[in-house]
């Protein structure tokens, strides 16, 4: 269907569904209905003259929302939290008159995204454990794969395929582990009044600061949360924002590293990600199968890595206990953020779980280079049966030169041929060949993704063994 307004493809095109629900306007305004029962039931608990059916109305009422009231009452007030205190007074109208007692807007807005925020970390967290699942299987079969390894893109000495993705799932597993960290210092906004001091509490409570203390941490306890956040000013410190944020950066750098290896991997076609059976790789090349969906990772991670800014210069910005420049700034910067690494972890995990390794590409490449490669146990060997290591490295350094050019111009590796042929190595090209061919180049790859997997990322998999898993569909 045509739609007549713009829509953000984070939710057209990339977002889960649970996310986009956590993240959503009715989610939002939910809890500020639960904040607002919980303030009126602790209120209650604590002396103030509250009746159980008042408290009991509000409950009843957390969920039928009548949006299109709302809009009407922000149109009169330019205010969407005083707009809301309207509509659910209206569908309580026994609780009307001790909705919202003592609060701000901040209340409200600061501990529903806390709350939100922390069920999208949650969601993040399950992503992050079912990619490590992905790369540890992954990486478990390509263990002994052997691929040419590159620095600065030019051929250098061998590894294996799952020690490359060893690299990847090391940058995952510090992203959880950020995540975690962050995600366990996340507390209660509490409520703090207009300008930190809990004021309006105070007189309420007829100066009893105990009660005011107690307040907090009854309606901390009532949302699920077991601190609360010792001091504040109207605002909870936006540097938790930026706090969160930068973890989320911190996933989305990681993938793009993995994008960018698997695109180059897919140009040396020792890879391909999952391609559907009516999928077209491109509109003009009917034969081409396009790295599409590590691309977006890139694309996507580009966004999210700068969008990490905002709360940061949100946070610089702050004017003494609270200025509004924060919120137009926050709907826009912290959804999105959330949204945008979710699409990044479930394009992750789709490629991770169906990707294609095309081991007999990888071993083309090392034999095209094994010649090079094999230069330095050439040299040894000669070395240790009584050759000049200097004049041995210098005859090596020019016939690789001369073998290289030849390559490059079309031709063959000609480098064992010209060792062969030069007595100074006193090799035959049958020894040749057995140093070239009968060597393991990959050194401890092996032994040291066996030692990975099984000391850091198994660990991590029996801790989270009864974590539900995300979805790993992606929607184009």
């Amino acid at each position: 269907m045509i739609k007549d307004f713009y829509e953000s493809p984070l939710n057209s095109r990339y977002a889960s569904e649970e996310m986009q629900r956590i993240f959503s306007e009715r989610s939002k305004v939910t809890l500020w209905r639960r904040l607002w029962a919980a303030l009126a039931e602790s209120q209650r608990e604590l002396g103030l003259k509250i009746s159980a059916e008042q408290v009991q109305e509000l409950k009843a009422h957390t969920e039928d929302i009548d949006f299109d009231a709302a809009i009407k009452f922000e149109a009169e007030t330019r205010h969407d939290v005083m707009s809301h205190v309207r509509t659910y007074a209206a569908a309580c109208p026994k609780a009307a008159g001790i909705i919202h007692l003592g609060a701000t807007s901040c209340y409200v807005g600061d501990n529903a995204d806390l709350i939100q925020m922390r069920e999208g970390m949650q969601l993040i967290r399950r992503e992050l454990v079912q990619l490590l699942r992905g790369l540890y299987d992954f990486c478990e079969k390509h263990k002994d794969t052997p691929v040419l390894a590159y620095t600065h893109f030019q051929p250098a000495q061998p590894t294996t395929m799952g020690k490359r993705a060893a690299l990847w799932a090391a940058d995952v597993l510090s992203d959880l582990s950020d995540l975690e960290y962050v995600l366990s210092g996340i507390k209660f906004a509490g409520c703090k009044g207009a300008t930190g001091t809990a004021a309006s509490f105070l007189q309420l409570f007829c100066g009893d600061a105990e009660k005011v203390k107690e307040l907090e941490y009854k309606i901390a306890g009532k949302m699920g949360f077991s601190d609360v956040y010792p001091v504040g000013g109207q605002t909870y410190s936006r540097k938790i924002d930026s706090r969160i944020l930068s973890v989320l950066s911190g996933i989305a750098q990681s993938a793009a590293k993995f994008s960018n290896d698997f695109r180059l991997m897919s140009h040396l076609k020792e890879v391909s990600e999952p391609f559907e059976p009516g999928q077209i790789g491109s509109s003009a090349m009917a034969y081409k199968r396009n790295p599409m969906r590590s691309e977006r990772i890139g694309s996507l991670a580009r966004y999210l890595i700068t969008d990490a800014l905002n709360p940061a210069l949100t946070a610089a910005g702050q004017w003494l206990e609270r200025t509004l420049d924060d919120s137009a700034n926050r709907r826009l910067s912290i959804p999105e953020a959330f949204l945008c690494c979710d699409a990044i972890l479930s394009l992750y995990i789709n490629i991770i779980s169906g990707a294609r390794v095309y081991p007999k590409m990888a071993e083309k490449h090392i034999k095209d280079e094994l010649p090079f490669l094999a230069a330095e146990k050439i040299l040894m060997h000669c070395v240790s049966r009584g050759g000049d290591r200097q004049a041995l490295h210098e005859l090596l350094r020019r016939y690789s030169v001369e073998a290289g050019q030849n390559v490059m111009d079309g031709g063959e590796n000609t480098l064992v041929r010209l060792i062969a042929s030069d007595k100074t190595f006193g090799l035959s090209e049958k020894e040749l060949s057995q140093i070239l061919y009968g060597a393991d180049y990959t050194g401890c790859a092996k032994r040291q993704t066996e030692d990975f997997l099984s000391g850091h990322i198994a660990p991590v998999l029996e801790k989270y063994k009864d974590l539900p898993g995300a979805g790993s569909g992606i929607k184009v």
